[in-house]
């Protein structure tokens, strides 16, 4: 389910305006251009791709097509914790789609969706170069292998949980 998100586009045009203008208006730069818009906003919405376009003198598709190439790319926001699962062979072979389907069921998340509180965003991928470790997912870059279905959602529960406490905290 995607995330409803309040942006300042106030401040995020004269912002993307800066990034093109220090990539000198260069399509060759998009890659760049792209990777810091979505550094600076979190993710690189419909907004910016037609702004980053205009600036470019290229179409919107263009960006958009760039955009869905890459994986590391995305149009919606990303929950606090970006789960990215294998479904590697390796994984695969070991069960991995029972721990898909389980934190697919228990969170109420789809592969490439973030949860409605932008606490947790589910992407299934190809490989996560960590076969000794099948079945594995990375909570923010952070491995965790050799799952079961219980494993992998006691580990997303404790980060949700340790975030929480956290949060308290800081208050």
């Amino acid at each position: 389910m995607p995330v409803k998100q309040e942006l300042n586009w106030y401040k995020i045009i004269p912002e993307i305006d800066k990034i093109v203008e220090e990539n000198e208006f260069k399509e060759e730069e998009l890659l760049e251009i792209l990777h810091s818009t979505q550094e600076f906003i979190g993710y690189i919405p419909l907004e910016a791709q037609e702004r980053i376009a205009k600036k470019l003198k290229v179409s919107p598709a263009r960006v958009k097509s760039v955009i869905s190439f890459y994986n590391h790319f995305t149009d919606q926001p990303r929950g606090k914790f970006e789960i990215a699962f294998c479904k590697g062979t390796a994984c695969y072979v070991k069960g991995s789609e029972k721990i898909i389907d389980r934190i697919k069921n228990e969170f109420n998340l789809e592969s490439g969706e973030t949860t409605e509180d932008g606490l947790l965003s589910l992407e299934v991928v190809r490989c996560l170069g960590a076969c000794g470790l099948a079945p594995v997912m990375t909570i923010n870059g952070e491995a965790y292998g050799l799952l079961n279905p219980e494993k992998a959602i006691r580990i997303i529960e404790h980060k949700i949980k340790k975030a929480s406490i956290e949060e308290v905290q800081m208050k």
